[in-house]
């Protein structure tokens, strides 16, 4: 009965390939994600933008679902499958909105390397949640990635020093941000026992859709010019491949490895907004990171793999 085994902890399907190569893909979508945001977002304030970006996945999840016929699996969660469901798609909601209002103040190369406090928490999460420990080698690349954060910190304050409150209220955001991804990740590897991952977020859109539609302002969707459109149509698109690999590789490898394939999306999007300003300076701004930043970086995801790779995993 599912009611009975609802709660059980989450276990992989094995199929370890299939989940690395679709974290991959997570890491590579959700790095040229912070470009076309940062774009789109000359057109549009970043609730509206969430509100647009949660509708179109929740349309074509939720289509999804119904013709697969998933609805029925809703009827079957008791009250603590609905209350994790609840927390992730409040946690996702917030996510979004605090990533794109510290984006709004801040840069992607930045955005993209403070939120590798997301992973490096699902990380700590699933070790806590799953069972888990951390090894000696995973504490030390626990301090590398905070020393990292910490020289990439002080290399953009240093870049910045015309509007540091910017910088930093921006970088209290994305912190927020990561923190509840976090949540919502470890809410949803346990919810796919009992539902797919098209059923989970079919209703997490459908939540954000309803409760950010006050704050949106739908009049300016209509005074878009047709030059932002592809951002604005390449970033809800994004949203729904990214969280349907994302949500696809939770079920089939580690909540610790998919974190480690993750922690390459930093250096990716520096990739990314180097090439985007070199093929299109005009439109697209240079991101302003000297060799204490670029070090930082690196420092960063060297740590963040070592935390999720680090040693043999220890039943708790």
């Amino acid at each position: 009965m599912v009611r009975a085994t609802a709660m059980a902890l989450h276990t992989t399907s094995g199929r370890a390939s299939l989940g690395l190569s679709l974290a991959l893909a997570t890491a590579a979508l959700w790095a040229t994600l912070p470009v076309a945001l940062a774009y789109a977002l000359e057109a549009l304030d970043p609730y509206t933008l969430t509100w647009f970006r949660f509708l179109v996945a929740f349309v074509l999840f939720g289509a999804w679902v119904v013709a697969r016929g998933g609805v029925r699996r809703y009827r079957a969660l008791d009250r603590r499958g609905w209350g994790l469901l609840s927390i992730a798609a409040v946690m996702l909601t917030c996510n979004y909105v605090g990533y794109l209002l510290g984006l709004h103040r801040t840069t992607p190369a930045n955005s993209q390397l403070l939120i590798q406090l997301a992973p490096f928490l699902m990380a700590m999460g699933g070790i806590l949640v799953f069972g888990e420990r951390f090894t000696r080698a995973q504490w030390i690349g626990s301090a590398v990635l905070l020393l990292g954060l910490g020289l990439f910190f002080r290399d953009q304050l240093g870049q910045v020093a015309a509007d540091p409150a910017r910088y930093l209220e921006g970088s209290a955001f994305i912190a927020f941000a990561a923190v509840t991804w976090a949540v919502y990740a470890l809410c949803q590897k346990q919810l796919l026992r009992v539902l797919t991952a098209a059923e989970v977020l079919a209703f997490i859109f459908g939540f954000a859709t309803l409760a950010l539609l006050p704050t949106a302002d739908l009049a300016a969707l209509g005074r878009v010019e047709p030059s932002y459109w592809i951002a604005i149509g390449y970033a809800a698109l994004n949203t729904l491949a990214a969280y349907g690999c994302f949500a696809e590789a939770l079920a089939h490898v580690e909540a610790s490895r998919v974190s480690a394939m993750l922690a390459l999306n930093p250096l990716m999007t520096l990739g990314v907004v180097t090439t985007a300003h070199a093929v299109l300076p005009l439109v697209f701004p240079e991101s302003h990171v000297a060799w204490l930043g670029v070090i930082g970086a690196l420092v960063t995801v060297a740590g963040s793999m070592v935390v999720n790779l680090g040693g043999k995993k220890r039943p708790a």
